[in-house]
């Protein structure tokens, strides 16, 4: 199934690199629709991962020193808002946003536990839009990224949501005015800090993530079933709670950077090929076998010594 930005790009809404549309291996619709909170008028966020060409990934194989001369133009994300699709639903019409990763800044961003991005690796499987065998590679290993070091980005994503409520003033004709007019405060704002918190709360208990888990509260807070007063004490409450969660949790404290790193390489073998003349791998049984050969090497007069003697027995 082409891509979703192959398919925006066949009806000229979209102007990517001549080589990306071919070359992702994975997208996945986020936000309100992936969290089960979206209405009608919900934007599709899709965010993904490209395969960008070898020398993109590797500039050396092109004659390129860092930081010496000619460099390369680098590419890390693909990004295109506001995208107008009149066709789809029928005709009803649908906005699109667009953010296609370089898998390098993907892998990066992941590793970091940027909210986005993990959300994007553990959407429910329908709200995948399209994926390869690279992307399913990845998708399996969405468990690695996570660590408890996770609790601070989140906190930090959930509390400017908080200060924006009290401090963003909507621009007028925005979907934002007629929230704010309609609840007399920021709902979504409201309901983007409590799910950061709930997801936090999911990746330090269970080492894992279901993002439409507390949908109901979700909808609830989105509705202005909740005052803006109900949700700030909500969230001083819950962050007492996620502290000594913290503390507790049997997560590792950093990500296994070897482990994914292995992963990462896995996937560029499978792109490219053989990395033989790209990167060098540390194989482990090659490294043990080095290690010998420097105790051999250390030790040789004893050895040689050794041997001289078993010849006089």
């Amino acid at each position: 199934m082409p891509s979703i930005i192959k398919k925006l790009e066949d009806r000229k809404l979209v102007t990517p690199p001549s080589w990306l549309s071919t070359n992702v291996a994975y997208e996945a619709v986020t936000g309100s629709i992936a969290y089960g909170v979206n209405t009608d008028v919900s934007d599709f966020d899709v965010v993904g991962f490209c395969i960008p060409p070898k020398i993109i990934i590797f500039p050396h194989l092109d004659g390129v020193i860092h930081g010496f001369g000619r460099q390369q133009k680098q590419f890390n994300v693909y990004q295109q808002h506001h995208i107008w699709w009149q066709e789809d639903l029928g005709g009803k019409g649908r906005n699109y946003d667009i953010s296609i990763y370089n898998i390098i800044s993907y892998f990066k961003l992941c590793m970091e536990c940027n909210p986005n991005m993990i959300d994007s690796l553990f959407v429910p499987r329908e709200c995948i839009l399209h994926t390869t065998q690279i992307g399913e590679m990845v998708r399996e290993g969405r468990h690695l990224f996570l660590h408890k070091d996770a609790w601070f980005r989140y906190k930090g994503y959930a509390y400017s949501q908080l200060h924006k409520i009290k401090t963003k003033t909507p621009q007028r004709g925005s979907k934002r005015e007629a929230i704010v007019k309609a609840y007399s405060w920021d709902t979504k704002f409201g309901y983007h800090t409590i799910r950061l918190l709930y997801e936090i709360e999911q990746i330090l208990e269970e080492g894992d993530l279901d993002l439409r888990k507390n949908s109901e509260h979700l909808k609830a807070i989105r509705r202005g079933d909740l005052s803006q007063n109900e949700v700030v004490k909500w969230a001083a409450e819950k962050e007492k709670h996620l502290e000594k969660l913290y503390e507790t949790s049997s997560l590792q404290y950093k990500p296994n950077e070897e482990k994914i790193k292995h992963l990462l390489l896995h996937c560029l073998e499978h792109a490219y090929g053989s990395l033989d003349k790209c990167v060098v791998i540390d194989n482990k049984s090659t490294h043990i076998l080095g290690q010998i050969a420097e105790i051999i090497e250390q030790n040789k007069d004893l050895i040689m010594g050794s041997r001289e003697n078993e010849k006089h027995i």
